[in-house]
């Protein structure tokens, strides 16, 4: 069960502090491994209002990482198909 220490920061908005316990970090670590699911789940998490702070930030970087992976992987799989056209075309 979660804790709910809810405090409000400099600016008045209420955030929930509560700690995650080792058996909540256990089940999004499974949800994570489902295909579909984990996306939605870390918009919930990172958006959703009733989630502890440090889910929420967790969910954010994650998302924030797996964006900056699929613009680098988009990047090299156009160079890595624009090389491959390049030696393609010299065969013809």
């Amino acid at each position: 069960m979660e804790n709910q220490n809810v405090a409000p920061n400099n600016y008045g908005v209420v955030k929930n502090q509560s700690i995650v316990s080792i058996l909540d970090w256990i089940v999004t670590f499974i949800i994570m491994i489902l295909p579909i699911i984990n996306i939605v789940m870390l918009f919930v998490w990172a958006f959703g209002g009733s989630v502890s702070e440090s889910k929420a930030n967790w969910a954010k970087a994650r998302l924030i990482v797996w964006l900056i992976g699929t613009v680098v992987a988009i990047f090299f799989w156009s160079i890595f198909a624009a090389a491959i056209m390049s030696v393609l075309s010299n065969f013809r």
